[in-house]
This record gives C-alpha cells, structure tokens and sequence, in this order.
C-alpha cells in the first residue's frame, strides 16, 4: 500500500500522468515534482507586476488580462461556481480575478478559469493553479505547487512543493510542506504537515515489517482521498494516511502508513 492508486482511487490518472507513475511509490511525485510542473505549466499572468503588490484587480477571461476597473465583481464562493463577474452587460463567464494586493514573485504560474486570488497572497512559480479554486488573503505560495479544481489554499496557509488533489481544502492557518492532499480531503484549523526530521536524515517509512527508505531528507505527509484532521493536529515527517481516514483534533500523527479507514488519536 505504497502507490498512488492506493491513496486516491478517484484519481484519473491519465490526466495525472505528469506527476504520478502507478508503479512507483506514491512519494516519488513529490521527488519530481519541480522538474514535472515545468514542463507541464503554461503560464498566463505574463504582463502583471511581479515582486510588488498588484496596484489593481485584474480579470484573466479566456487568456487575456484585463484591468477590472469597469466589470462589476460579485465574490462569491469561487468553489461552488459563484465568483461572477460582469462587464458592460456581459457576463463573463469563467473569469478568474486577481484582486489588487496580491503578489506574484514571478510570472511562472497558470491559473484556470473561475480563479480567485484574494488581496494579499503570495504565490511563487512554478505553481498551478485548478479553475474554480480560492486562494484566500494571507496564503504563502512558495513555488513548486500543483492545487487542483475546487481547492482552497486559505488565510496563512503556507504551501511549497505540494499537490492538492480535486476538491482539497486547507482553509485555515495550515502547513503544507512536500505533500499530497488527496481528493476533498480537509485540513482542520491549525493543521501541521511537518516535512523535516531534526535529525535531517533521509526519510523512511514502515511498511509492515519493512522499513522503506524513500531517499528523501524532506516529506511531509499523504492523506488518501476524503481524509479529515481536526484543528491542531500535526503529521511527522513520511506519515501516509489511506483513504477515508479520521485524524482527531490535537492529534500527532505518525510517521508510518495507516490504513483506509483509519482512526487516529493520540
């Protein structure tokens, strides 16, 4: 139970086939996941300052980026399809919206269609970002990061070199670091996806009565589709968690593998 076909079942794999290989270990996508989103992004925010906050919200409708100072703008939940924006007495259907104060640190980024990014988040390329996905005020991008459709990435959530999965949500003061979400997985509030022993030694993870060593000195945790952790929980370094799995509140989790349909609690 170490392949991705273990963790997300709902997965299409052959539109995933970027980042994962079925007979690899299922980590091995965070191992190359810099190298696959570079070939695999095609940036749009090509013309927006970078380093500095946006001076004003922007529209990016069907490729093209256009200054929002004449659409009216109703935020709604971006998730659920309710971010409308219109222009003259046009409806632009799909717009994505970049508010003003948002922060692009370079132009390496692709945004889907229904987008909001929220006055004050910070996103570093290479980094993908699914339609229909909130990226809230406050949230750290630092690059290397795939978010899927449906996803938030919420107010101070710090994410770098990481995959959330369709219909993922980190809503609240989370750390993702060299992880996976899997599909409508949740992070409760405060939730610690730690990704470096203190020992800084390679990782490695029991699997049975073997112990595994994934070659990598930063892993965090992969949580299998629909998994679910209360607010302050904290995962150690190479913890995976299989599908429909619970991780109660104030709860330190792993390292190891967890089977489906876990309960873990201190």
């Amino acid at each position: 139970m170490i392949y991705p076909h273990d963790f997300f079942p709902e997965a299409n794999f052959s539109s995933l086939g970027d980042f994962f290989e079925l007979n690899e270990p299922v980590w091995q996508a965070i191992a190359k996941l810099k190298e696959r989103l570079g070939s695999f992004i095609q940036p749009n925010i090509s013309g927006l300052p970078t380093g500095e906050p946006l001076p004003q919200t922007h529209i990016l409708f069907e490729g093209e980026l256009i200054p929002a100072k004449d659409a009216h703008i109703t935020f709604g939940d971006a998730t659920k399809g309710k971010l409308r924006v219109e222009m003259g007495n046009r409806v632009l259907d799909g717009a994505s919206v970049l508010c003003a104060g948002a922060i692009f640190f370079d132009s390496f980024v692709e945004i889907g269609r229904g987008v909001l990014i929220e006055p004050g988040a910070l996103i570093k390329g290479p980094t993908y970002i699914g339609n229909f996905s909130e990226v809230r005020q406050g949230a750290y991008i630092r690059g290397s990061t795939y978010v899927g459709e449906r996803c938030v990435v919420g107010h101070t959530t710090e994410v770098k070199n990481s995959i959330m999965l369709n219909g993922a949500k980190a809503g609240h003061f989370a750390y993702l670091g060299d992880s996976i979400l899997g599909h409508e997985v949740n992070l409760g509030a405060g939730t610690k996806l730690a990704n470096l022993k203190l020992k800084g030694n390679t990782i490695k993870i029991k699997v049975g009565e073997e112990v595994v060593d994934t070659g990598l000195r930063k892993l965090g945790a992969i949580l299998g589709d629909y998994v679910q952790t209360g607010c302050n929980s904290v995962t150690n370094p190479g913890t995976l968690i299989g599908p429909h799995s619970l991780v109660l509140p104030n709860t330190t989790a792993g390292p190891g593998l967890f089977a489906s349909k876990s309960l873990i609690k201190s």
